[in-house]
């Protein structure tokens, strides 16, 4: 049975919470509450594991042997015991923080005992052998990425495609040691792509010195979720991937945007997808004060917080929408600060579809913070802005057509092998078909680079002729409709006009057939009167 068979059977389980009357956006948080104390007793093997074992009286053991009425009841006393620590008599059964995190506040809504039974027998049948042989915390991932994928709303919406967290985490290439955060965390995805990306690619991070290894379990990743609910399913990911963090855990609860955000210290890494829109009633989540250039929108709240909490040399990577790319007023003066105090070094420009809220146009902007040739410098230190087009002439991705990550193989090419964007880099690089694309005139003469999917442009050139938009396009969709080639506006308007026609006479012959002349005729006189045409027009 493969990861996928048992995500599947994981989220059939859904079904039976439906029948309680549990909604969709609430299927996975019911879920994972049993699904972790499940996996903390199958995964005997994880040393973090077993520091935060479950106390007695609260383990899976104590679950799978009950049925009815009395399974109900031992489930919401446990579930009361984990989130405070004390059972029902007040009497302590554990003290361990980070369990009290991923517990906190955990109440469950099943109503029906048969249905928390049919859950219990149906993840004691689950073929766990197989599960743990990929890792139960690639389960997991799975489990949340399914959710996404189903769910068209909450915190599925804005689901960041693993292929593309992957290719981000490569192109910043996190090391042993230094301090990864996410002010976004969601589910704790980038964070822990981090990780894994760091324990594949250090040879001897387990014979690192004590202290080193305490850094890298404790210290190194920080995120920051505000919604509770998504929150806990973060700290369950991390610990099954064997991430503890501090006393709060790996995630802590708190808005990035207003005290916990300003408190944060400074990062070598920040890898983040924050949420989009504007702040809901003004700037009532946007309660920082340190941010110079106040504004509603988040998504330039979000990035002010990011490129001024990056260490000296820091880098990040970061999705943000194309508003954020061309927005006047306060989303120049962000920009052109971003330009001034980092190396604004790479814009990927992001094919529609790939995330599940429909039709949103996204970015990834690369930058370090610094000069590239001096990461203290912190004045005019973006010089060349390199853009990579993945959107004009991309195919509409979906169920259907999935993004991977060999769509984006071309762009970590051509990004090179230096983390802060400094490789060696020329234009021109082909992929996707763009061959096929047309000339515009922001592209230029050169039709080779006109038609390349991978372009320079200098800061000089942004600020003069784009008044530091950084909306940069020039493919041409072949799809497009050439707007020198079209008719004169009489010509369009005359032949809409005539298709109109032709439409209202079908209707009113449809209506006459119908028997509804009376009718036909009251619509046909409004239409003359609107229009103010003759009965043989309309």
């Amino acid at each position: 049975m493969t990861n996928n068979d048992i995500v599947q059977k994981l989220w059939n389980l859904c079904d039976v919470l439906r029948d309680d009357g549990i909604n969709y956006s609430d299927y996975v948080t019911e879920l994972v509450m049993l699904l972790f104390m499940k996996m903390v007793h199958e995964n005997t093997e994880s040393d973090l594991l077993k520091t935060h074992i479950l106390p007695e009286g609260c383990r899976w053991t104590d679950l799978n042997s009950k049925s009815g009425l009395n399974l109900l009841d031992d489930y919401k006393r446990i579930l009361l015991a984990l989130s405070s620590g004390k059972d029902a008599n007040n009497v302590q059964v554990h003290n361990d923080l980070l369990i009290s995190a991923v517990y906190a506040d955990a109440q469950t809504r099943l109503r029906e005992p048969r249905h928390l039974e049919q859950l219990v027998k149906a993840l004691d049948q689950i073929d766990w052998y197989s599960a743990q042989q990929d890792g139960l915390g690639d389960l997991y991932e799975g489990l949340l990425e399914k959710n996404a994928s189903e769910t068209k709303s909450g915190a599925g919406q804005y689901f960041t495609p693993r292929a593309l967290i992957n290719s981000m985490v490569r192109c910043i290439q996190p090391q042993a040691g230094e301090i990864v955060q996410d002010p976004a965390a969601g589910t704790a995805g980038f964070l822990i792509a981090a990780d894994a990306y760091i324990k594949q690619h250090t040879d001897d991070l387990f014979n690192l010195p004590a202290k080193d290894q305490k850094f890298q379990r404790n210290k190194a990743f920080l995120g920051v979720e505000l919604v509770p609910s998504t929150r806990r399913m973060a700290l369950m990911n991390c610990l099954l991937h064997g991430m503890e963090g501090d006393d709060e855990g790996v995630v802590h609860l708190g808005n990035a945007l207003g005290m916990v955000g300003a408190n944060l210290a400074k990062a070598d890494i920040i890898l983040a997808n924050p949420p989009f829109g504007t702040s809901k009633g003004g700037d009532a989540s946007i309660t920082r004060d340190d941010l110079t250039y106040k504004t509603s929108n988040k998504q330039l709240a979000f990035l002010q917080h990011i490129y001024r909490n990056l260490k000296p040399g820091g880098r990040a990577a970061v999705v943000l929408p194309d508003n954020v790319l061309f927005e006047a007023g306060v989303g120049n003066e962000v920009r052109r600060d971003l330009m001034n105090k980092c190396n604004l070094h790479t814009i990927l420009r992001l094919p529609t579809g790939i995330f599940y809220a429909q039709g949103v146009k996204t970015n990834v902007l690369f930058f370090t913070k610094g000069h590239p040739k001096d990461k203290l410098q912190d004045e005019n230190c973006t010089t060349n802005v390199w853009v990579y087009d993945l959107r004009t002439n991309m195919p509409s991705f979906g169920k259907r057509t999935p993004f991977t990550e060999e769509h984006l193989t071309p762009f970590e090419n051509v990004f090179g092998k230096k983390a802060d964007g400094t490789s060696k880099r020329s234009e021109g690089e082909w992929s996707f078909n763009a061959k096929e694309a047309d000339t515009t005139e922001e592209a230029g003469s050169n039709d080779d680079l006109a038609k390349s999917r991978w372009r320079v442009f200098n800061r000089d050139w942004v600020r003069d002729t784009k008044g530091d938009s950084l909306d940069i396009s020039w493919l041409k969709d072949k799809d497009s409709v050439d707007a020198a080639n079209l008719p004169e506006p009489e010509v369009l308007a005359a032949e809409a006009m005539s298709e109109l026609t032709e439409s209202l006479r079908e209707i009113d012959g449809l209506m006459r057939a119908l028997g509804a002349g009376d009718e036909a005729d009251v619509q046909k006189q409004l239409l003359q009167d609107v229009l103010g045409v003759g009965s043989e027009s309309a």
